[in-house]
């Protein structure tokens, strides 16, 4: 009678994880499918490629850049809104936080 019900158990769990894998389980090497959609993995590494305007971005289109938190993020809009928009990419660094690596971490995605 036990083995019965471990036996149920298990096909249940195995049900379960199934559902939790879409039901197809990826060789290495091998991309798993997901009816055509962008993995959550690649959807991120298409955002990341975007550029964003430091004149114009707002606190949450900052936030995309490496390093920038939402502090930082409002510093920018900050000194952008009390000096107006910037005229290099490196007048970054006047604002407090922000130094040379965390701009040239950014700098291929940083336009004006």
């Amino acid at each position: 009678m036990k083995k019965k019900g471990m036996s149920a158990l298990c096909l249940c769990l195995a049900l379960g994880l199934s559902a939790f894998t879409g039901g197809a389980l990826a060789k290495a090497g091998e991309e798993a499918t997901n009816g055509g959609a962008s993995s959550p993995t690649s959807q991120a590494t298409e955002s990341t490629q975007e550029t964003v305007n430091i004149n114009t971005a707002t606190v949450q289109q900052l936030t995309q850049l490496q390093g920038i938190k939402a502090l930082r993020a409002g510093a920018i809009v900050q000194y952008r809104d009390e000096n107006g928009p910037f005229t290099d990419i490196a007048q970054l660094q006047e604002v407090p936080g922000i130094g040379p690596r965390l701009i040239e971490n950014n700098r291929a995605r940083l336009v004006l």
